[in-house]
């Protein structure tokens, strides 16, 4: 293989950097830039802190371009003065204009969780898990103007059960959106040519990014759906509810259990189980009280933090 694609990375958070490792070891394409969010100030000192995979671009020793957006004239010429053969989008966090999309030869081609068209939008593994989707996958496809409504590359399924947290799901899709990504590659540099199916319009279904108000857990609901809410919801917003005295406590893990109880919803039972609506009591595994450290269930009764009895809201 001596011709290689030319290839620009767009992409931000950690998780998309063993993505952007597997392009550069990739023998079918070139990484000859990398796009990212720009350096935002944090913490309390309010430091610029550069993006992962502004760290690893430059690691990397390639060319890290941060525009605000691509409004600027002198951002699409840099762009387009690159000679693209396709742009590889990954979280990147930011809507491209139909200039940036149509530059390179191939397009852009974005990596999304879900099994396209269900859950369009930003936060879809979230979902997938929140409203109880048996199966969710990764789809590997080519962007469009419209929000994730461009034609399907390839897809891979992946079952979802009652234990899968969101990070642990998020990992598991990544990687094999990554292994799709990179066949695809090496396919389209040997034939040139990028194959593609139209999305079914019949089974759009969108999600939202979360409000801290979508973590409050209602104890009235059925242990299934505080279960889901709370694999789906960490660590952002995260799930919360209230002790007698009006601390908040945040429930950082959960499983379901087989006990059930004829007692108030909400009242915690011996070994940290809770009662929920339908009667059935879920089990805290690993919680935060207000001001403290996360801790394991054992810790937050032993420390007073829980009181077997006590009632939550």
């Amino acid at each position: 293989m001596t011709k290689k694609l030319r290839i620009a990375f767009m992409g931000t958070p950690d998780f998309v950097v063993p993505l952007f490792q597997s392009l550069l070891d990739n023998d079918a394409c070139e990484v000859v830039c990398v796009y990212t969010q720009p350096p935002r100030a944090k913490g309390r000192k309010n430091k610029l802190e550069k993006t992962p995979i502004h760290l690893a671009g430059e690691e990397a020793g390639l060319e890290v371009c941060y525009p605000e957006n691509f409004k600027q004239v002198d951002d699409v010429q840099l762009f387009e003065a690159l000679n693209l053969d396709v742009v590889i989008v990954a979280a990147f966090g930011m809507l491209l204009p139909q200039s940036i999309l149509e530059a390179p030869k191939h397009g852009c081609i974005n990596i999304h969780p879900s099994l396209l068209p269900r859950w369009r939008g930003p936060s879809p593994v979230q979902y997938a898990i929140w409203k109880g989707d048996s199966e969710t996958g990764v789809s590997v496809m080519s962007l469009e103007k419209g929000m994730d409504s461009g034609p399907i590359i390839a897809q891979a399924h992946y079952p979802i059960n009652d234990e899968i947290t969101f990070q642990e799901l998020n990992v598991v899709l990544w990687a094999r959106g990554t292994n799709l990504l990179n066949d695809i590659l090496r396919d389209l540099n040997e034939t040139d040519e990028l194959k593609s199916e139209i999305q079914n319009e019949d089974g759009v279904t969108y999600c939202k990014l979360f409000t801290k108000e979508q973590g409050i857990v209602d104890w009235s609901n059925k242990v299934i759906e505080i279960n889901r809410q709370i694999r789906g919801l960490n660590p952002w917003p995260g799930t919360w509810c209230l002790t007698p005295d009006q601390h908040r406590l945040k429930i950082l893990k959960a499983s379901l259990s087989k006990i059930n109880s004829d007692q108030k919803i909400g009242t915690i039972l011996d070994n940290g189980l809770v009662v929920c609506g339908d009667g059935k009591a879920l089990q805290l595994d690993l919680v935060q009280p207000e001001n403290k450290k996360p801790m394991d269930i054992k810790s937050a009764l032993n420390g007073g933090y829980i009181v077997s009895g006590e009632i939550l809201s």
